[in-house]
């Protein structure tokens, strides 16, 4: 009967806001002999022994626990070598791996084991047992960095390494995101059920995702001690929308401990700490309070202002009882021993109460070897199919190297040294061995190598290569003797042919080749021709550098010429001589000193657009007229209405910028007209109009799918990053919106107007200017204090990325009544988990909400509100470029589970633990809270 339950639950897979994960389970029993299905969860196991060729299978005694999985172990030998598990998953796709070690048996002369547990190169634990009836269990939660991970035992200290069970459990969407998952993996140091009512843990099938949730009862030592005076524990059967990120359990929610004095207080122990933290509280009102109570409190200790000031009002906070709020610390320091408590108010009626925590620690994802190191080592190892030096798992420097690979001690790891001497490696030695750059000795003798010596010319750094006692054929490569470092050299017993080149028989190289019989020293002969055709090529490379000097002098003697005929006409536009830096503005506001733009006369202009009978648009400065010229190339022409000193010096800004700065992601000015009445600038023809014109719910007939979006975001990012950063000193556009991008006719984007735009002090980090922009798209931290940064056009631009996602106007209190703004609006939404309710409705259901998510969390990065904690533009770039991989299915992430994204969390904004994000630089957390 209970396994038709479980089967039941499988098929519904739980609530209709969770997609079902279970058939994506992985569940490894180690040491198993066959595959079974445990009858009290209905989860399929599997053994081990088709992936794990090492160990041995040892049967678990005096184990005091009834589950199949712990009735055996795989226990490795204590040597120097690493055991790795590997598992399939999902680029970039969250996931929960969890390993488990019992070791049942008595203790040999008082000794358990003690030994290393690491995923891929990170260092997950040091597992240290010490009673042999106790299950220890290990999480991480990690975001997969590509399409496999390792989980490796190693560096024992005392006794066997050994793992009972091994364990992948897919997440969905955003669970347990959190800014700094490119660099830290969270690992889980603790997790309660407060209020349980049994000492058995909560998992599968009560928990989806099959998280384990002790319970508060366990007792073991330093677990949940010190227990206030007046601890209840209360419970209900009533169901409890856990509809949060974080999905907890029904029944874990359904139980709590409430202080009847007023406070609750506990103690923990947490391994591995001090460090920074994920804490997660969560709560539900689970008492039926009467009209005139309340349920008020803080948090007392450890004291976080930001966090401690704040008052808990579960079922406010919540929206209502019954229902969960699950606030967080995004990153907080902890300490060893955890003490923490919660104090009602003075005007509350009851005390607090807690249904369960989280804590999680962040954990520094370590560098892996270079990847094309590792391609080439696996490359040899393919070389020598059947021998066991190829069965070394996981990475091959950390956390114990190969035994035939010597490693650097730089980050990323690189390979300094390959010994595979009398390996019964065959083949050709792989060409892509030239890419080893750290490498400094090949010790390759003793094979059954073929083919000829490839290109190393590239190894700088090589000193020793032992090549004696192959196969290989043709000549000894010239460069080898011109290798910096090397200094010996064996190639003896092979058949290599031709001459030996001079340089390696010098002394400089100890060079080894007898056994070659068709090896020889080079001839005098071949010596003298040699020299007579150096001294030919010679001749010849003279005679053409001779020749490129006296056309260079000619062309610029005609250049010179020809600027002294145009300085005559008189335009003020045309008649300077004056050197200009590139990407410079001009300071005023005539362009009388520039010299730089194509000046082009205004019947060309009438001419083209015969007479402005085509008025295709409004610019800043006035009407835009569409054109064709003589040559055929299609221009829009922008006049200026505005006659003012302001008008005058924004044409004179953009005409000297788009002369100096040319990016396939800008607008490019092709010329201008000015006189004393008028003035008019001409840029290339862009078919496509704005992207406002795409993304505006009025013309859907151009509406723009998921993927379209992302391009032009991406050309667009590409275009403003080149202002900042490839601009000395950089320009600052400072009216970034979408009616300001322009797409061509193949939809490929382009920033324009730049009438605006300001050049930034090399000296200053921000140029004092009186703020102007356009509403809902102006930096309130410029307009605030009148100190321009790039980062207002960061700001700007994620006013853009959210307008993309939702293809709403970025003002309108029609869309976001008294918020009247789309940040404010997509901020309180994306903070409770919620992106489905900011997509546009035409993207819903045909995109993949992970890539959503990835331009979404960026966005909010770019709009917050201090300059300081927003990203740079070539960080941005990077997110909108994964986004693009996500979608096109690179990263084969899957969209499974979208709705998950529709999360109802109560915002933390106004309430408990909204704080702005805390700076982490250079991958290390400071101790500052979310």
């Amino acid at each position: 009967m209970d396994f038709l339950l479980h089967s039941f639950l499988l098929l519904l897979c739980f609530t209709p806001a969770i997609v079902c994960q279970v058939t994506e389970f992985v569940s490894i029993d180690c040491g198993s002999a066959t595959n079974y299905t445990d009858p009290s969860t209905g989860l399929t196991w599997t053994t081990d022994a088709g992936i794990m060729r090492n160990g041995k299978p040892v049967v678990v005694v005096n184990a005091d626990v009834n589950s199949q999985q712990y009735q055996r172990r795989r226990d490795f030998p204590a040597d120097s070598k690493k055991y790795c598990y590997t598992l399939n998953t999902k680029e970039r796709r969250r996931y929960l791996v969890r390993a488990t070690f019992l070791y049942g048996n008595p203790a040999a002369e008082g000794t358990y084991p003690k030994f290393q547990l690491y995923l891929d190169t990170t260092k997950w634990a040091t597992i240290t047992i010490s009673e042999s009836s106790r299950i220890y269990v290990k999480e991480m939660i990690i975001r997969a960095p590509s399409n496999s991970i390792d989980v490796c035992l190693c560096c024992a200290t005392t006794e066997s390494p050994f793992i009972s069970t091994l364990e992948l459990r897919p997440l969905n969407l955003s669970m347990y995101a959190t800014d700094y998952e490119d660099n830290f993996y969270l690992k889980v140091a603790a997790r309660v059920d407060f209020g349980a009512q049994s000492n058995e843990p909560i998992r599968y099938p009560d928990d989806p995702y099959d998280r384990i949730w002790d319970s508060d009862l366990e007792k073991r030592p330093n677990f949940l001690v010190d227990v206030a005076a007046g601890t209840e524990r209360i419970n209900t059967t009533k169901y409890i929308n856990t509809n949060t990120r974080e999905y907890p359990p029904v029944k874990v929610m359904q139980t709590a401990v409430v202080g009847t004095k007023g406070m609750l207080s506990y103690r923990l122990n947490l391994d591995d700490f001090p460090a920074n933290a994920r804490a997660f509280a969560y709560f539900a009102e689970i008492e039926n309070l009467g009209i005139n109570e309340t349920r008020k409190f803080k948090m007392e200790h450890p004291y976080v202002p930001d966090y401690s000031n704040a008052v808990v009002n579960i079922a406010e906070n919540a929206n209502g009882s019954y229902t969960l709020y699950e606030p967080s610390y995004m990153n907080i320091t902890l300490d060893f021993i955890l003490s923490f408590s919660f104090v009602k108010t003075r005007d509350s009626t009851r005390g607090p109460l807690l249904s369960a925590m989280e804590i999680c620690r962040y954990s520094q994802i370590a560098a892996k070897t270079n990847e094309q190191d590792v391609t080439i080592l696996n490359a040899f190892r393919s070389m020598s199919l059947g021998s066991d030096w190829t069965d070394e798992d996981g990475d091959p420097c950390i956390p114990a190297q190969w035994e035939w690979v010597t490693c650097s001690t730089t980050l990323p790891p690189r390979i300094t040294k390959i010994t595979l001497s009398g390996k019964n490696v065959k083949g050709e030695i792989p060409p892509e061995l030239n890419h080893m750059e750290g490498l400094t000795e090949l010790w390759l003798d003793g094979n059954s190598l073929t083919g000829s010596i490839p290109d190393l010319s590239n190894l700088v750094n090589l000193r020793t290569i032992h090549l004696e006692d192959n196969k290989l054929t043709g000549p000894i490569p010239s460069y080898l003797g011109g290798l910096p470092s090397l200094i010996e050299l064996d190639v003896q017993n092979n058949s290599l042919t031709g001459e030996i080149p001079p340089s390696l028989l010098k002394g400089k190289v100890t060079f080894k080749y007898e056994g070659n019989p068709n090896l020889r020293p080079e001839s005098k002969h071949n010596k003298r021709h040699k020299v007579i055709l150096g001294v030919s090529v010679g001749a010849v490379v003279l005679l053409f550098v001779l020749i490129t000097v006296s056309i260079l002098f000619l062309c610029h003697f005609r250049t010179k010429v020809s600027h002294k005929k145009g300085d005559t006409k008189g335009e003020s536009l045309r008649r300077s001589t004056k050197a200009s830096t590139t990407c410079s503005i001009a300071r005023g506001g005539s362009l009388m000193d520039e010299g730089v733009a194509y000046y082009i006369p205004l019947s060309e202009i009438e001419e083209a657009t015969e007479n402005f009978s085509k008025k295709i648009g409004k610019g800043s400065f006035g009407p835009v007229y569409y054109g064709r010229l003589r040559d055929g190339k299609e221009v829009a022409v922008k006049t200026m209405a505005d006659s003012s000193s302001h008008g005058t010096k924004q044409f004179a800004t953009e005409v000297a910028l788009l002369s100096r700065i040319h990016h396939r992601n800008l607008v490019p000015l092709i010329g201008y007209f000015e006189d004393d009445h008028q003035r008019m600038l001409v840029y290339e023809y862009m078919h496509n109009g704005t992207l406002r014109d795409h993304i505006s719910e009025s013309t859907s007939q151009k509406h723009l799918d998921w993927l379209a979006r992302l391009h032009i975001a991406e050309d667009a990012a590409k275009g403003l990053e080149y202002l900042h950063t490839g601009c000395n000193p950089s320009i600052i556009h400072r009216d970034v919106k979408t009616s300001n991008i322009l797409l061509d006719i193949n939809m490929r984007a382009k920033v324009s107007d730049f009438g605006l735009s300001r050049q930034a002090e090399e000296d200053l980090t921000h140029v004092s200017s009186v703020a102007r922009g356009t509403v809902g798209y102006l930096d309130p931290e410029y307009y605030a204090n009148q100190q321009l940064t790039e980062k207002s056009d960061v700001y700007s631009f994620g006013v853009v990325l959210l307008e993309l996602i939702s293809g709403r106007r970025p003002v309108s209190t029609e869309d976001y009544g008294a918020e009247w703004s789309i940040v404010h609006w997509a901020r309180s939404l994306i903070r409770k988990g919620d992106v489905i309710s900011i997509m546009d409705p035409a993207l819903v259901g045909r995109v993949k909400v992970e890539s959503v998510w990835r331009i979404a969390e960026v966005a909010i990065q770019c709009v917050e509100r201090h300059g300081s904690s927003r990203p740079r533009m070539h960080e941005i770039l990077s997110a909108i470029q994964d986004a693009i991989k996500i979608e096109k299915g690179i990263d084969k992430l899957s969209s499974s589970g979208s709705s998950k994204a529709q999360s109802s969390r109560k915002t933390l904004l106004t309430s408990f633990l909204d704080i702005e994000s805390p700076d982490i630089s250079n991958s290390s957390l400071t101790p500052s809270a979310r």
